[in-house]
């Protein structure tokens, strides 16, 4: 396991952190130091038609080595991290033959992982974890995936026994701010089907995700005198306040869990004159979906309606964008590849968790771009924060998956599930 545990660590002192503000792809130029490193290990492993295009998609070609036909499948990760928390200086900590104890991430400032509070922590005694230094994210999503990806073809490469078809794997960047899969080439990448490792307790396997939608609200006011104010003034931050008041209470990330769906207030930002909204819609069911977003636009209204008169024109302005669509619309047609993943991991002893995604991932826009991709578990827990970790057993185990799956596809007869899908 310490070849994995060297190639995890040299991908996650890389600062490849995202953002969101930018307009370019990818939207970080430090992106392109791992993608780089990326196309040097396939090539150096192996791999053939390995290419890096001008937005920073890596791509590369693991080739058949039986004679007969197989569908060509792949598998996809991204190399960015989250602007949720710093991923620069990263500093990962080894956590060997895990006690089930508090772990203390960081000794000056009292930071501690505790199975008090991240009971998961608790699956892996024994195990070998890999920390942050409770300064830092750790970047396991999805350098985990990354680590996992390169390992099972070198992994492969090394073993020509292990009969496959054609596999093509994918790296992309910008997946944290939603245009992961904004310009995959998917006819260039030329599979029928792929997976992204992206999940995270081990066994997760997943074909359905959020619907998402993200809005902009700016809110309006008038600068006046306070004493002078009555009847005048107009402060834009407590009609942002009376907007967030409006709406369901219990229907925020933290109040709910498994299907349910909720409103998320990620950024806010004003002064009297001027106060900006930031909000993110989730809901797996697409008529719940779109009632979310008409419920925002009503909020909207309402408070243009209300101060009409006083105002003179719209007080509030909402821009609402759908980001990406719940993936279990275009991979319920194909099921037999969801079935093929839960096959290679009850083979290798792994127990299958098939559960929603309560986010998303590349595969839920690629499948919408003609690539049906669910999302295979990557290991780690606590994403976007100081408290990430990962077991390295669990990334092992990933990298088992892989390999199956690779197999199991080289001797699957897929012909009635092709015609079915016809």
């Amino acid at each position: 396991m310490q070849h994995i545990i060297d190639r995890f660590i040299s991908y996650v002192t890389i600062d490849t952190e995202s953002d969101a503000n930018s307009p370019t792809t990818p939207s970080t130029k430090k992106q392109l130091v791992l993608a780089k490193l990326l196309v040097k290990e396939l090539k150096d492993i192996g791999l053939t038609e390995v290419t890096i295009d001008k937005n920073g998609y890596v791509m590369g070609t693991l080739p058949s080595n039986v004679d007969h036909e197989v569908p060509t499948i792949g598998f996809v990760s991204h190399y960015d991290t989250s602007p949720d928390f710093t991923g620069k200086d990263v500093q990962p900590q080894i956590i060997p033959n895990y006690d089930g104890k508090d772990i203390v991430l960081n000794k000056e400032q009292n930071i501690l992982l505790s199975p008090s509070y991240f009971k998961d922590l608790l699956l892996y005694k024994g195990q070998t974890l890999i920390t942050t230094n409770g300064l830092t994210l750790l970047g396991a999503d999805d350098k985990a995936g990354l680590t996992e990806i390169v390992t099972a073809m070198e992994y492969l490469v090394q073993h020509p026994e292990i009969k496959h078809g054609k596999i093509r794997v994918g790296f992309t960047p910008d997946e944290e701010i939603g245009r992961g899969a904004d310009i995959f080439d998917v006819e260039k990448f030329g599979a029928q089907w792929a997976y992204t490792m992206d999940g995270s307790q081990i066994g997760e396997l997943e074909y359905e995700n959020f619907n998402a939608a993200g809005a902009k609200i700016i809110f309006k006011g008038k600068s006046v005198h306070p004493g002078y104010a009555k009847g005048k003034m107009i402060n834009s931050m407590l009609i942002a306040n009376h907007f967030i008041n409006k709406l369901p209470k219990n229907e925020i990330p933290q109040e709910t869990k498994d299907y349910e769906g909720f409103y998320h207030v990620t950024g806010l930002t004003g002064s009297l004159e001027e106060t900006k909204l930031e909000l993110i819609i989730r809901d797996h069911d697409a008529k719940k979906f779109k009632k979310r977003k008409k419920r925002v636009q009503k909020i909207v209204n309402d408070i243009n309606k209300k101060f009409a008169k006083q105002f003179g024109e719209d007080i509030c302005i909402a821009e609402i964008k759908d980001q990406y669509y719940n993936m279990r619309e275009k991979v319920e047609p194909m099921m037999f590849i969801v079935d093929l993943a839960e096959k290679a991991m009850k083979q290798l002893g792994i127990k299958p968790l098939i559960k929603p995604i309560r986010g998303g991932t590349d595969g839920s826009r690629l499948s919408y771009m003609g690539l049906p991709c669910p999302n295979i578990f990557a290991g780690g827990h606590n994403f976007h924060g100081k408290y990430e970790y990962v077991p390295v057993e669990s990334m092992q185990k990933a990298v088992d998956v892989i390999v199956k799956i690779a197999e199991l596809t080289a001797t699957t007869d897929f012909s009635k599930e092709t015609k079915k899908k016809k």
